[in-house]
């Protein structure tokens, strides 16, 4: 049973090679755009299941396939921090974040084809910030990091100097939680091929 990931993002393409799953990449064009008044965690879910369902429409693998689709956020004081649209943007989250907890949300989505079977987990994740002053915000936005990240940030790149503590999966936070979607790919019916 062949893996398709529904995500161009090379975190989580990492996080599935370097544990060794077997996979193709398959990206796919999905309106992230949130409903009005809809809870982050219904939201996340939704869109990573949209993704998993539009790349197994989209696809033309033959056979039985497991599409996956991921979708992260970041919340803080109940805002959802998508990817910062500038870098006044990407200060605004950092101070946000500076000093603080929050959480990242991660929603993964399984979709079996040809049987259409679904299934999607969430995974939350406390993330503590330490507090950070205006030098240590314009430098890192110096560095260019923040700009494809939700919250502004990347717990495996620099600004895994400024984490003082997780609760949860670290996978998590880099946007793909490793334990759970290897539990749910499981109750699918995939198995390691080595």
């Amino acid at each position: 049973m062949k893996l398709i990931l529904a995500s161009a993002s090379p975190r989580r393409a990492e996080i599935l090679r370097d544990a060794a799953i077997p996979f193709e990449v398959q990206a796919v064009l999905f309106d992230e755009m949130r409903h009005p008044a809809e809870l982050h965690g219904d939201y996340v879910r939704r869109v990573a299941l949209g993704k998993a369902r539009a790349a197994a429409s989209e696809s033309g693998e033959p056979g039985d396939c497991l599409f996956i689709g991921a979708d992260t956020i970041v919340v803080a004081d109940d805002e959802i921090l998508g990817k910062p649209s500038s870098e006044d943007d990407a200060r605004r989250m950092l101070r946000l974040l500076s000093g603080a907890v929050h959480e990242v949300h991660t929603a993964v989505a399984v979709v079996r084809r040809p049987d259409r079977m679904e299934g999607v987990i969430e995974e939350t994740t406390r993330v503590t910030f330490a507090p950070l002053s205006d030098p240590d915000i314009e430098s890192y936005i110096a560095t260019g990091e923040p700009f494809d990240k939700a919250g502004a940030y990347a717990i495996q790149g620099i600004a895994g100097r400024y984490i003082t503590r997780i609760e949860g999966c670290y996978f998590n936070v880099v946007g793909l939680p490793l334990a759970r979607l290897w539990s749910l790919l499981g109750d699918f019916g995939w198995r390691d091929p080595r």
